[in-house]
């Protein structure tokens, strides 16, 4: 399951290993095996989690799948 989130505290990227500040937006993969992945704004762009759109005339980020 996919959710996007906004870090309330210090939170580490596992693609980068950044650590987020707060207020930062990242992507949550939680598995079936009960593994949680976090994925900041850049590496959910490079590997195809998130993507731009543009909806009433403005460029938004989007982590919900095209489909």
């Amino acid at each position: 399951m996919r959710c996007g989130c906004i870090a309330l505290s210090k939170v580490q990227c596992d693609g980068c290993q950044n650590f987020l500040e707060y207020g930062e937006r990242y992507l949550l993969i939680d598995s079936e095996e009960g593994t949680k992945q976090r994925f900041c704004v850049d590496c959910c762009l490079s590997r195809g989690y998130a993507s731009y759109k543009i909806e009433r005339g403005e460029k938004t980020i989007t982590f919900l799948s095209q489909g």
